[in-house]
């Protein structure tokens, strides 16, 4: 299919053809976002999916906080269209993981530092968060993966 922000791209055009007014605006701002952050900075940098992702999820997780703010202010039609962009941006992310998938992740990393002959310990947490961080980005609470990698390693 290609990069998220290409899928990102073809999907305001097709919003803007279908007359989609939510949707083209909050696609067109999230695109905004990533040519910012891609643009600051000293020079110029190409942003690749796992970091568009860790956007989406901010972007979304704003756009939730704020509908929670307007429904405390009983402002609900401003609380029902910033959730229904959240739900457009989290359309885009990829489906969570389980903590059981999770687990099984964490226990293959565990498994291949003792094939590779070493007896994990508190002290190998680096080595089994790195491998796991990879495979679970994005889609699982990290400081929950730290808990269970602590859990499997104390």
């Amino acid at each position: 299919m290609g990069t998220l922000k290409e899928q990102l791209q073809a999907d305001m055009k097709t919003h803007m053809k279908a007359g989609n007014r939510t949707a083209l605006t909050t696609v067109r701002n999230v695109l905004g976002e990533i040519t910012t952050r891609e643009k600051s900075g000293k020079s110029p940098v190409e942003l690749d999916d796992i970091q568009i992702v860790s956007l989406l999820q901010k972007e979304a997780a704003k756009r939730r906080d704020t509908a929670r703010i307007y429904t405390e202010a009983g402002e609900a039609d401003r609380a029902a269209s910033e959730v229904a962009e959240a739900e457009i941006i989290e359309a885009y992310l990829p489906a969570p993981l389980s903590r059981a998938d999770v687990e099984a992740i964490v226990e293959e990393a565990i498994a291949a530092l003792r094939a590779g002959g070493e007896e994990p310990s508190m002290r190998q947490m680096g080595q089994v968060m790195k491998p796991v961080t990879a495979k679970v980005a994005g889609r699982f609470d990290g400081k929950a993966v730290s808990e269970i990698v602590r859990s499997r390693l104390a």
